[in-house]
């Protein structure tokens, strides 16, 4: 597996890159520079692998087509049986100003240390999923979380990493003139094992 997960969006009509703009006009694609796993807390990446491990285990005897709860029920019997600890539909309160305003319920919180969206949608993970995912992210103050997208034929073309980059720049002092991307890593395509 790569040291730098790759920051790229791809259209949503399934190419990468490719024209993006108002009424169908083009213009450059907008890449970011990834955050290298380095950065992270390697005992969160290791855990990561080990749910990218089960998820590839879950797509190889699944594959695509069933619902996301088909796909969520058999994550955690592979997660079971690798002994990973994880809480199904956890709370996380949503501060604004110090106070609580609300709450989030996530997927899967995995060793008490990041967040697992699972999906089984036909496409790419689009950009909702990936908000979403980073805003449980802030508000846990987790540096990683992945989208696990089962719709996909190729498991890889659904797994996505996003990170707190915030939660990375203040714990390396790195301001926000500092270049680890702008708002937050992503990557895809990345998770040979």
């Amino acid at each position: 597996m790569s040291d730098y997960p790759r920051d790229d969006y791809r259209d949503t009509r399934g190419g990468r890159g490719g024209h993006r703009g108002h009424g169908g006009h083009g213009g450059p694609r907008h890449e970011r520079r990834g955050v290298p796993l380095s950065e992270l807390d390697p005992t969160t990446t290791e855990a990561s692998r080990k749910v990218i491990g089960a998820a590839i285990e879950v797509h190889r005897a699944l594959g695509p087509g069933f619902p996301r709860e088909v796909y969520a029920a058999a994550l955690k019997s592979e997660l079971d049986a690798l002994g990973v600890k994880y809480e199904t539909g956890k709370n996380l309160d949503v501060r604004y100003k110090d106070h609580v305003i609300g709450h989030i319920a996530t997927d899967l919180f995995v060793e008490g240390r990041f967040l697992v969206t699972v999906a089984a949608i036909s496409g790419p993970v689009g950009t909702a999923d990936r908000m979403n995912l980073r805003a449980q992210l802030k508000a846990a103050d987790f540096e990683l979380g992945l989208v696990v997208n089962f719709g996909e034929r190729r498991l890889k073309d659904g797994l996505v990493r996003v990170v707190n980059i915030d939660k990375i720049r203040a714990e390396k002092g790195v301001g926000m003139e500092d270049d680890f991307g702008d708002e937050g890593g992503e990557s895809t395509h990345d998770f040979d094992r």
